[in-house]
């Protein structure tokens, strides 16, 4: 195998390691947060089928938790193996924010095993609420510090370059670098975003199935309610990210939306296709970029004439970029259509029709992710620490990685099977109304 071969497959691995584990790392981040929800709504509400939502929830949790601690190892061993040179640089200036990384994983860990531990030895269901604030913090700051890593290839800060060296590193300036508020605010508010929309889609299918219990219900419109805070947060947010892209890294910007030259008062590119190097069927938004980039419709914005060929990203990520897009701007259409149908009594939102669209939107948020970490990880080649070093050097030269990169696929696909089989077999042995009847019995209370 030569050099090239070990770069492709070490490249393959990487993004197939990462798009693996993104989905168990942002259910990890986000549903903590919905079962703190969960469970201090039914504190307030006085209401038994809140808090087993929060128990139930919680159960399933620690499958996903057990399955993205092993793709984070993979992830901690492959930058290691696949990119030796680029650990021999960089190593010393990312060591704290991965050091605080699996701090915040294993300071989540132990609380939540706390948590699950108590659940029946808390008399007093606020005290039990209260592990759940360290579980829900300690997951946020595992994906604000891993991000942290991210933004700094995006954005290198704290050191001096000497003869191909970093020097005089500090590791503060370096973690809150140019990237770093946008980047983090984004990966944390979508994971929160598609934890909720992942749950409403587990509702809104179980409601389809024939069971139309009202803890299903209000699963659903809980879910949703809290998937259009965060879709929102998460659209502001991505404006945020349009105007860092301009200041910073132009050239992602202006491969993202097909935008060839410099000019004034540029417009914005919605889908599209490329066709001899030039964009057909696209939908333009006059002053669209100039907006997004500047919040000003005259403003110049740098386009890629002004950046070598080999610099610049590959234009594929265009679609990456609508992908994400337009699956965000449906979701709030759709949540806000639930909830405001809801409220008026549209009969169509109880349909089952509508409950379909809400269940694909769990996929569709899932989609989305992917698509945006692509967009992340793809717009900033041919740089692995932008600037500094390209990909192809940062690569190792091992023979080996094809073989690696078949190993790891089987161990992906094992993990993948076998988290969905086990959390199927959990929740269908043990049923929602099997699970009422049983607190029912323990409490001598009503359960409806």
């Amino acid at each position: 195998m030569g050099n090239e071969d070990a770069v492709f497959y070490s490249r393959v691995l990487t993004e197939l390691t990462l798009s693996f584990h993104i989905i168990y790392a942002t259910i990890g981040v986000g549903v903590p947060l919905m079962i703190m929800i969960a469970q201090w709504v039914g504190i307030k509400k006085n209401d038994e089928h809140y808090i087993l939502l929060a128990r139930r929830w919680a159960r399933g949790f620690v499958i996903t938790v057990a399955v993205g601690v092993v793709t984070g190892t993979a992830i901690g061993l492959q930058l290691s193996l696949l990119w030796p040179n680029f650990m021999e640089l960089a190593g010393n200036v990312i060591a704290l924010p991965l050091f605080m990384e699996t701090f915040a994983f294993f300071f989540e860990a132990i609380f939540l095993g706390i948590y699950l531990y108590t659940w029946d030895r808390f008399e007093n269901q606020k005290k039990h609420l209260l592990l759940l604030v360290p579980v829900a913090i300690g997951a946020s700051f595992s994906a604000v510090f891993i991000t942290i890593v991210n933004a700094f290839m995006n954005a290198p800060r704290g050191f001096d370059l000497v003869n191909g060296e970093l020097v005089n590193i500090n590791p503060i300036i370096a973690m809150f670098n140019p990237a770093m508020p946008t980047k983090v605010a984004h990966v944390v508010i979508t994971a929160y975003m598609t934890s909720a929309f992942i749950l409403a889609a587990i509702a809104a299918f179980r409601l389809l199935k024939g069971s139309n219990h009202i803890y299903h219900k209000k699963a659903l419109h809980l879910t949703m309610k809290l998937g259009l805070v965060f879709a929102i947060a998460s659209a502001i947010i991505g404006d945020f990210s349009g105007k860092y892209l301009a200041e910073y890294q132009p050239e992602k910007l202006a491969a993202a939306e097909w935008h060839f030259e410099t000019k004034e008062g540029a417009e914005l590119l919605l889908l599209g296709v490329l066709k001899d190097g030039e964009p057909k069927y696209a939908i333009k938004v006059p002053f669209g970029l100039s907006i997004l980039a500047h919040n000003n419709p005259k403003a110049e914005v740098i386009g890629l004439d002004q950046f070598p060929v080999d610099e610049q990203p590959p234009l594929y990520i265009h679609y990456l970029f609508n992908i994400m897009v337009f699956i965000g701007m449906w979701m709030v259409l759709l949540a806000a259509w639930y909830l405001i149908g809801m409220r008026r009594g549209w009969k169509n939102v109880r349909t089952n029709w509508f409950r379909w669209l809400i269940v694909l939107g769990g996929p569709l948020v899932v989609l989305a992710i992917e698509s945006g970490w692509w967009l992340a990880e793809v717009g900033r080649q041919p740089w692995i620490l932008r600037h500094i070093m390209r990909v192809d050097e940062a690569a190792t030269t091992s023979g080996q990685v094809d073989v690696m990169l078949m190993l790891f696929a089987l161990l992906y696909l094992i993990l993948g099977i076998g988290s969905v089989v086990v959390l199927r077999r959990m929740f269908k042995r043990n049923p929602v109304e099997r699970e009422l009847e049983e607190r029912h019995m323990e409490k001598g209370g009503d359960v409806q």
